[in-house]
């Protein structure tokens, strides 16, 4: 018998599969969208310097009554010269999520890192997009270490436990 053919020593079953650590996205959606753009059209001429960027990330998550997790990713960009502002996009985008298979000591961490890696292909999109339908290039957010994230924010949360 080859490992293709059913039967005993095959590949494992559907049931036996679905006991292991397991996250489904049931839903996303943008929550809240607002893009400004308060020097246009000014700001949209060619041979200005280049901006400076100013990013912001948070993540939050809860539990709903329906046994599901809801995961929040809030990104934000500000461009600005030495004039002030050339643009300003904030984006909230939420999924509904179902966990199986997960510890209740690791689920912190599947919320707060792997369901905003999983957000966030969608929102740098739609920020890109806007920008672009802004008048500007696409703004393309790099990459976010998610893991790094979650740890700074953790660290700095327990310092100030500590001091307090």
């Amino acid at each position: 018998m080859t490992d293709l053919d059913a039967g005993a020593g095959g590949a494992p079953d559907i049931a036996e599969a679905a006991t292991g650590p397991g996250i489904r996205i049931l839903a996303q959606f943008i929550r809240d969208l607002s893009f400004e753009n308060p020097r246009a059209p000014e700001s949209l001429r060619g041979g200005a310097a280049q901006p400076q960027i100013d990013l912001g990330v948070e993540m939050n998550a809860r539990g709903r009554e329906d046994g599901f997790y809801e995961v929040d990713l809030k990104l934000s960009a500000k461009a600005s010269r030495e004039d002030g502002a050339v643009f300003v996009v904030e984006l909230l985008y939420g999924g509904v999520f179902q966990i199986a298979g997960v510890d209740a000591e690791d689920m912190e961490p599947v919320l707060l890192i792997e369901c905003p890696r999983y957000l966030f292909p969608f929102a740098r999109r739609i920020i890109a997009d806007v920008t672009s339908d802004g008048g500007y290039p696409p703004f393309l957010l790099d990459p976010i270490d998610f893991a790094g994230v979650y740890q700074a924010r953790k660290a700095q949360a327990d310092q100030q436990v500590g001091h307090a």
